[in-house]
């Protein structure tokens, strides 16, 4: 981008805050991405289930990206028009009157709330207890995690075992609504922000209160959750003092924050009912636009709150797969790195796994390293590759990698089309794995779907925030979305591996049923 057509944009400043760290963005209004840059944030591990991140250190990245994408960038301050944010949700920010963090954010795999949560929604219908479930799903289409590890479990954990980080915070909020609040100055939220904590009637989206029939179930307050504004929304300015910090317009807008899910929805272009994306990112997951309210409890999948006026049906299919792309890394870290001693390229990898054939001469990985969520919830589950030889390659181990990330899309696609009752194809395939094109051919093959692969898909967080702000602010017509969004190649499934695939998920679901018990007893004490 040159800077004569940078300086002809409307340009948002975008932030996409996965659990990797930021990334900053300087976007056009209708999508295109100027310049951007990540910066790596550790999530530090600890007894009892504790993950955590420094929230502060979140906005310090944050801040000094926005400086540096307009001193590299050609864009002057003067035309950003707005900020939005998106990232991980599900997590915790404790902070006080000001926005400021009193303490650090629990993340969405910190579990230390397990006990509470499971002595409040805990039981023996499939994990709980049948009066709290159906209290839960009712009005909310989901339900807390018995396992502490969601926005109840953190709000319990730190009001109940953190006493002076609760005595010293005001707000208790999301990601997203976090670094908005730190813009604007404003604690807000929304239905769409505001899922993974269950404590809104998600029948009606235009109530804007918690439901304090399920804040008393829980045993807690809406005191200190942020107050109810309406998705897709302009929660307020740029506070001045922020706006001269950065060198962004003083009239600069800041749009409610977006979980990642519903900014990728955005972001890949498909925000008609049912149009389908598949998200190969740290985790990975199923979601489209969806007519109506609905949960399955078995299968973990629910239709949550949407993109309001953004999208063409207001609410989105929401599920989770616990490692998807992490399982690459895994690979590449420890199994390829372990041999040798030297960090090989991703781009070594899949030039090396691009040498095995379809099937991985009958190698079958299984990808749930962190446990899993959906199709089935089991935090026990652990990876594992399977029918390994002596003459088994490391081509062979890293397209099993590939594969077994695909053939776990694969069950929750079963999962999705029959709570949708429909067959979801083309799926358009976002997030770093969709780089990939040797991965995206595998995920078209072992699911048998058209593929669309979206260009530069490591950036669909931040085009979709840009584009929703573009929409608020009327730059944008929703209808225009599709077209907005580059797709760098259309991917067919190839009818002569349909066979090897068919066979290796014939086997994959049942590696899970068979192992089940012997998870839960190896791993009874992590």
């Amino acid at each position: 981008m040159n800077a004569a057509s940078a300086q002809a944009q409307r340009v948002v400043l975008a932030v996409d805050l996965g659990t990797g760290g930021p990334k900053v963005g300087l976007v056009s209004t209708r999508g295109e991405v100027l310049w951007w840059r990540h910066w790596p944030v550790e999530t530090h591990r600890g007894p009892g289930g504790a993950a955590t991140q420094d929230a502060a250190e979140w906005w310090r990245l944050v801040a000094d990206g926005a400086r540096t994408g307009l001193a590299h960038s050609g864009v002057d301050g003067s035309q950003v028009v707005a900020v939005a944010v998106t990232g991980q949700w599900a997590s915790t920010v404790p902070v006080d009157a000001a926005g400021v963090p009193v303490g650090d954010c629990l993340m969405w795999m910190d579990s230390r709330g397990g006990e509470l949560s499971h002595a409040v929604v805990g039981g023996p219908v499939a994990g709980y207890d049948p009066r709290a479930l159906v209290s839960w799903v009712r009005r909310t289409g989901g339900v807390p995690s018995p396992n502490g590890d969601d926005p109840m479990g953190h709000l319990l954990f730190l009001e109940k075992r953190l006493p002076e980080v609760a005595r010293r915070a005001r707000w208790y909020l999301e990601p997203a609504d976090y670094l908005t609040m730190r813009f604007t100055g404003v604690p807000a939220a929304s239905h769409m922000s505001m899922t993974a904590a269950w404590l809104t009637d998600n029948r009606d989206l235009d109530l804007l209160e918690y439901d304090a029939g399920l804040l008393r179930r829980a045993g807690l307050t809406a005191e200190k959750l942020p107050p109810l504004v309406p998705t897709g929304s302009v929660v307020g300015p740029v506070q001045p003092s922020v706006a001269e910090e950065l060198g962004i317009s003083a009239d600069a807008v800041v749009v409610t924050g977006l979980p990642d899910l519903h900014g990728t929805t955005v972001g890949s272009g498909f925000v008609g009912s049912y149009e389908t994306h598949l998200s190969i990112g740290t985790t990975g997951w199923i979601g489209c636009p969806l007519p109506g309210k609905k949960t399955d409890v078995i299968r973990q999948l629910a239709a949550i709150p949407g993109l309001g006026a953004w999208a063409e049906a207001p609410y989105v299919l929401g599920n989770n797969q616990e490692t998807a792309g992490r399982c690459l890394e895994w690979f590449r870290d420890t199994v390829a790195e372990g041999v040798t001693g030297v960090k090989p390229t991703y781009e070594d990898i899949l030039a090396c796994a691009a040498t095995a054939p379809p099937g991985s001469n009958g190698v079958l990985f299984a990808p749930w390293l962190a446990g899993e969520r959906s199709p089935v919830d089991d935090r026990s589950a652990r990876a594992g590759f399977h029918n390994v030889s002596v003459t088994t390659t490391t081509a062979d181990l890293a397209r099993a990698v590939l594969e077994g990330v695909a053939l776990n899309a694969r069950w929750l696609l079963e999962a999705a089309e029959h709570f949708t009752g429909r067959r979801l194809d083309p799926l358009r395939m976002v997030g770093g794995g969709a780089r990939s094109a040797l991965w995206c051919q595998i995920v078209a093959d072992v699911c048998d779907r058209t593929v669309e692969q979206v260009a530069d898909p490591l950036l669909c967080g931040l085009r979709g925030v840009a584009l929703a702000a573009g929409m608020s602010l009327g730059d944008v017509d929703r209808g225009e979305l599709r077209d907005l969004v580059p797709v760098a190649s259309v991917l067919s499934p190839d009818p002569a591996r349909r066979a090897t695939y068919d066979r290796a998920f014939a086997e994959f679901p049942g590696l899970y049923r068979s192992q089940r018990r012997m998870f839960h007893r190896l791993n009874r004490h992590h």
